[in-house]
């Protein structure tokens, strides 16, 4: 398995985005946040991490990657430590949290997570979205980073089968990055992460943004 860096393989490395003072900032907000939570949606409410998501780098490098002006939407913690490890599976990010329910061809099934209303996208409205993953702490291959399967993000909706046979024939990529780089990611790259063997926490502020608000068939995003 190798590192890499890749502007048109689903993912994309950009190490020192934010400087130390400002990892330590966020370390402190998420450390009174998270009250020994795995996880914790709806970040942005938090004004600090708000800042740190609207900030001009992170948007511009979203915009870049989506090649148009982006909307921030959503933002999510994952805190993984010895005391709340977990691993996830290959899959693909095919949810989007909308404003109301409409019944369109190639969306669905419908769910609520987090008491908001999400559906599954069509492929082509998940091409304008992409999430920055802000790394709070080193991400190393000990304690389990974003893995991922390159180019998977050209082949649209995977079945569970397909992305399995995938898993097997693919080459990792393990997305490991210091504190205060992103990850940059596609919701169609199929990715996973593993249980972190070691002692070393991994924190990640995963941002996500899309090119349009309205996304077709009547059907529009909620916006955070």
């Amino acid at each position: 398995m190798t590192n890499a860096v890749s502007r048109d393989q689903g993912f994309l490395t950009v190490p020192d985005v934010l400087q130390p003072a400002e990892v330590a900032t966020l370390r402190a907000e998420i450390a009174a946040m998270r009250g020994g939570r795995a996880g914790v949606r709806h970040v942005l409410t938090n004004p600090v991490i708000r800042r740190i998501a609207e900030d001009p780098r992170l948007v511009r490098l979203a915009s870049d990657l989506l090649g148009a002006p982006v909307q921030l939407f959503k933002g999510t913690l994952f805190d993984k430590s010895p005391t709340t490890n977990w691993l996830v599976a290959w899959h693909q990010d095919l949810a989007l949290p909308v404003r109301e329910r409409v019944e369109a061809p190639g969306w669905g099934p419908w769910s609520t997570k987090g008491g908001r209303l999400y559906v599954l996208a069509p492929a082509g409205v998940l091409a304008g979205v992409v999430a920055l993953r802000v790394h709070v702490d080193d991400s190393t291959s000990d304690n389990g980073p974003l893995r991922v399967l390159p180019n998977t993000h050209l082949l649209g909706r995977l079945s569970e089968v397909r992305i399995a046979e995938l898993a097997r024939e693919r080459q990792v990529v393990d997305c490991v990055v210091a504190a205060g780089g992103v990850v940059a990611l596609r919701p169609l790259t199929v990715h996973a992460s593993s249980k972190l063997t070691s002692a070393m926490p991994r924190r990640v502020l995963h941002f996500e943004y899309a090119a349009r608000v309205m996304l077709g068939d009547g059907i529009e995003l909620a916006v955070a």
